[in-house]
């Protein structure tokens, strides 16, 4: 395929912006910001750096809160003909480091909150250029204000950057990954703006949307589909910096939203809402969730009670990351991710490579414009990643005569108790339809006797009493013998990472801490939940 100057982001971003103009692109309480002035801020920001030493496929870290700032220093980066690697704001300082490190990391920018772990993070590595987002900037730091209103009044402009948007990398994403250290994903401006007009189709975006975008910016899911897609389509984005149900509902009825991004564990807090919040929903015209696999008990008691249909998806990372997603017209199939967005192709594939039949398990692959260019510095690791020009997205699923996708589970997550294939799915599924459960997640535990068994964590709804007995009784006439969880773990809540996906690895660790298999953490860790 080729491609020309117009299919980078920032090309793209100033055409809408010529033809929007005063047109609003990011709404805020602190502000709004039109397509004509992001487009003007973006290129004083990427005018300063360029003075100040960034190069065409540099790296920049990027530490930012959701907000007008973050969409400036992204589109900032990009017009510099540098790379951003956006951070997650979850991470340790000594994690946050490691990404720099291992991206070979030109100088980072970072919202004055974090401070103290970008300091920190950042000991030690040769960072030319530190920018802090803040009214002061602080010592060893520029001002990100300063340098926008410099860079606006340099003769010239930003620099004119000449890229292959097919080869040029616009952002590397490090993968969560269940063991060992994060890889980068390195997508292209190819990629990401494939991707984009995928989800615009999709979700037949119109100029009057307002996309409400409270999943972290750093993440996948909310800078294509909540920040690059209505930006580059002309629509506006409603940023909230962190995920309260009032307030979300708040901005939700003062900015007008008309779309609402998220992952499952927000559609189950937001149930609790009072009757009272109900009506500022009613201007929201489609939900979208992806990030994990939405219990079906949720979406039809959300769908029922907020009158929005919600439509479930799926992607990684590694795909932009929209892969598939349930029509916004047609068929919805509860429990299915869909159809492949316009552009994309997937099929299920087995352990060798080949296609099986449909309704037959195999791994999940993808190909097409929004797969990455690779892993940075592993090549080895993305020649493994891949069947030929096909992605392995290491998850188990089905395809039906219809070519709906079904995700069964991650293939890492699969247990084999008595040589039996076990989807934790299908267990978390019918304890989420118990009405005492709040969260669940199943994993397997070694065993002796059987080889693995089945470990259900869950969380219980505020004031409700369920014991273990009711639970197994619950299960037992709605499982097979050796689908039937052998321990019940009872958390307050269960762990989950930025994107709200649970964090299984951290459940199997408090099972290998029980077992003796690993230390405990320091005595200063907040205790053990108690097991049953």
């Amino acid at each position: 395929m080729t491609y020309t100057p117009a299919d980078l982001i920032p090309e793209r971003l100033r055409r809408v912006a010529a033809a929007r103009g005063d047109a609003i692109c990011v709404f805020a309480d602190t502000g709004n910001l039109s397509f004509a002035d992001l487009d003007r801020a973006s290129d004083g920001l990427a005018a300063a750096l360029a003075a100040r030493g960034l190069q065409p496929a540099d790296r920049m870290g990027l530490l930012c809160i959701n907000g007008a700032d973050f969409v400036i220093a992204y589109l900032g980066i990009l017009k510099a003909g540098a790379t951003v690697v956006p951070l997650n704001l979850l991470l340790n300082p000594r994690e946050l480091g490691y990404i720099l490190a291992d991206s070979g990391a030109r100088g980072l920018i970072h919202h004055h909150t974090f401070d103290g772990a970008a300091s920190e993070a950042s000991a030690g590595l040769d960072l030319g250029l530190r920018v802090r987002i803040g009214e002061d900037a602080g010592s060893g730091a520029l001002s990100f204000d300063a340098l926008i209103s410099a860079g606006s009044q340099r003769p010239g402009g930003p620099p004119s950057v000449v890229a292959d948007p097919g080869e040029s990398v616009a952002a590397i994403l490090y993968t969560s990954g269940t063991t060992g250290h994060p890889k980068g994903a390195m997508l292209t401006h190819c990629n990401l703006l494939s991707n984009a007009a995928s989800i615009a189709q999709a979700l037949e975006f119109c100029p009057d949307d307002r996309v409400l975008v409270v999943l972290p910016m750093f993440h996948a899911f909310a800078a294509t589909v909540g920040m690059l897609a209505p930006m580059v389509q002309g629509c506006a984005l409603v940023p909230v910096p962190r995920f309260d149900p009032k307030a979300v509902t708040q901005a939700i009825a003062t900015h007008g939203a008309t779309i609402f991004l998220g992952v499952p564990s927000m559609y189950q807090v937001l149930l609790r809402l009072d009757d009272a919040a109900l009506p500022a929903w009613g201007g929201v015209r489609v939900c979208v969730s992806g990030g994990a696999a939405m219990p079906a008990a949720v979406m039809a008691a959300f769908e029922a009670r907020f009158g929005v249909p919600v439509l479930e998806g799926d992607g990684p990372t590694e795909c932009s990351p929209v892969t598939c997603v349930n029509p916004l017209v047609g068929v919805r199939k509860p429990g299915s991710v869909g159809l492949a967005v316009p552009g994309v192709a997937m099929c299920i594939l087995d352990a060798d490579g080949r296609a099986v039949a449909d309704d037959i398990p195999g791994e999940v692959c993808v190909c097409g414009p929004n797969v990455m260019k690779g892993y940075f510095n592993l090549p080895e690791a993305t020649a493994a990643a891949f069947f030929g020009d096909w992605f392995r997205t290491g998850d188990l699923g089905t395809r039906d005569a219809d070519g709906y996708f079904y995700l069964v589970d991650r293939i890492k997550d699969l247990i084999i108790v008595n040589g039996m294939n076990v989807y934790p799915r299908v267990i978390e599924e019918v304890l989420y339809a118990h009405p005492g459960v709040m969260e669940v997640a199943v994993v397997g535990d070694p065993d002796s006797r059987h080889g693995e068994v089945a470990v259900a964590h869950l969380a219980l709804k505020p004031d409700v009493a369920v014991s273990v007995a009711q639970l197994r009784d619950w299960c037992r006439g709605r499982l097979g013998r050796h689908e039937l969880p052998r321990r019940y773990v009872f958390h307050e809540a269960l762990p989950r990472n930025a994107a709200g996906k649970v964090l299984k690895r951290e459940l199997r660790r408090a099972g290998e801490v029980e077992r003796g298999v690993v230390r405990s953490e320091p005595p200063s860790a907040a205790p053990p939940d108690a097991a049953v």
